[in-house]
């Protein structure tokens, strides 16, 4: 059984960075055919994608946001890591790390999500 958690700070000041840490049990991160994603959903609001790292390490970003985010992973640690510069008050989100059959945007597994909000 795959696990996933997200870890980082819960509370990121306007315009430094946001990053965050997930870290994968029950599989590699490197099996085919699979990718890694970050998620999150403002309150009020819906899921957003915001981007993935393949098994073989090719990154994907949101159009939206590919300006100010960049996905990466530590192979040795079995761990993948988000950071999502310039922050403002609009990016407080719950924030997810899930895994998904590439392409497909389906998701089988996620973490809980952790809360991050954006604050002075």
């Amino acid at each position: 059984q795959v696990q996933l958690q997200e870890s980082g700070p819960g509370l990121v000041k306007p315009s430094q960075m946001l990053s965050l840490t997930c870290t994968v049990s029950g599989g590699s991160i490197t099996t085919s055919y699979y990718a890694w994603s970050w998620i999150r959903q403002p309150p009020g609001k819906g899921l957003e994608w915001m981007g993935a790292i393949t098994y073989g390490s090719v990154t994907y970003y949101s159009p939206s946001l590919k300006s100010r985010t960049s996905i990466s992973r530590d192979t040795s640690k079995n761990q993948f890591s988000l950071q999502l510069n310039s922050v403002t008050p609009e990016d407080t989100a719950v924030y997810y790390c899930a895994r998904e059959g590439w392409g497909t945007f389906e998701y089988d597994y996620w973490g809980q999500g952790t809360q991050v909000t954006v604050s002075s």
